[in-house]
């Protein structure tokens, strides 16, 4: 990262959770003990950078699993410490919402963001680079949860939201409904709705034990069009609300093609002005943890070597 702008972004990925069908964190730590001293050095490389020309450190602090972050955190203050250099503690999902920030367009304040993933849904209202406010946000599972263990019961591997989303682009998201969780204010629920499917598949498995491999494509387009619309109904709302026209989303879940276009769609309707980052920076990666530790290091907002990981960390 020089002058905001992001020169590397390579990422490890661990395709050991697929055997378990989801993330195991006593493997993700491990993993991530692997990977992260090889990832920094070509990352360093690859910038044309050495690592006695850093000014900080940005890391994740939290939310997360406890483990990795471990890993992460202790990693930095070691080299933070060695290069004598400052050290910036970053919150994960505040990263994902500044990662519209890393290339054009760029979303004008105030703006409304979306971030969605496998551990959090959340409608957050951006003031500025430093200054959000989560007025909205799931008071169970997260919608990533909610595609994962769908794509679960219908018998696809990890991580299954994406296949869904592959599978749901030959469907007819009509064919089938599933009963949508009513929560008041700007407030979602996906617990229900998991339970719902569950149900509706193990009542048409019985009457027709083919009945999945038979409609996979409908199931799924089904699956995925109630699961965006609970999304965007009080995304809707929450702009309608705050009078606010620049719409952003982000997190892993914002690669979803079917979220894409109907945010897309919906913008039409509502004079919105819509942003999504590139793919790359949609998923966890280390460009958001760079572009949020420059501004954070404009601001002058450094931590010291007693910082410790932070799993349920909050904004």
């Amino acid at each position: 990262m020089v002058n905001g702008k992001v020169l590397n972004n390579i990422i490890a990925t661990q395709s050991v959770h697929e055997n378990y069908g989801g993330v195991v964190p006593e493997l993700a730590s491990r993993a991530h003990q692997q990977n992260i001293v090889p990832v920094v050095d070509q990352a360093l490389k690859n910038a044309a950078i050495d690592k006695n020309e850093l000014s900080a450190i940005s890391f994740t602090r939290g939310p997360g699993l406890l483990g990795a972050l471990l890993v992460g955190t202790s990693f930095a203050k070691s080299m933070a410490l060695a290069l004598d250099i400052p050290l910036i503690e970053v919150n994960h999902m505040q990263a994902h919402i500044l990662a519209h920030f890393i290339e054009d367009p760029q979303p004008e304040f105030p703006f409304l963001c979306l971030t969605v993933s496998g551990g959090h849904t959340q409608i957050v209202l951006v003031e500025s680079h430093l200054k959000m406010k989560v007025i909205g946000e799931t008071k169970d599972d997260a919608v990533g949860e909610a595609f994962d263990k769908s794509a679960k019961l219908l018998g696809l591997p990890y991580p299954g939201g994406p296949l869904i989303d592959k599978y749901a682009q030959q469907g007819n998201p009509d064919r089938f409904s599933f009963p949508e969780t009513s929560m008041p204010g700007l407030s979602y629920s996906f617990s229900g709705i998991k339970t719902g499917i569950l149900y509706f598949l193990r009542d048409e498995l019985k009457k027709n034990d083919q009945f999945i491999n038979e409609n996979l494509n409908d199931i799924c387009a089904s699956i995925q069009q109630t699961l965006v619309g609970m999304l965007l109904q009080k995304l809707r709302k929450a702009a309608r609300k705050h009078n606010i026209k620049q719409i952003a989303i982000a997190g892993g879940v914002s690669a979803n093609s079917g979220l894409r276009k109907t945010l897309a769609e919906m913008a039409k309707s509502e004079g919105w002005t819509t942003y999504v980052p590139d793919f790359q920076y949609c998923t966890d990666n280390a460009g958001m943890i760079g572009i949020a530790g420059h501004y954070k290091y404009l601001a002058g907002e450094f931590v010291d070597q007693k910082v410790s990981a932070l799993p349920r960390m909050k904004f």
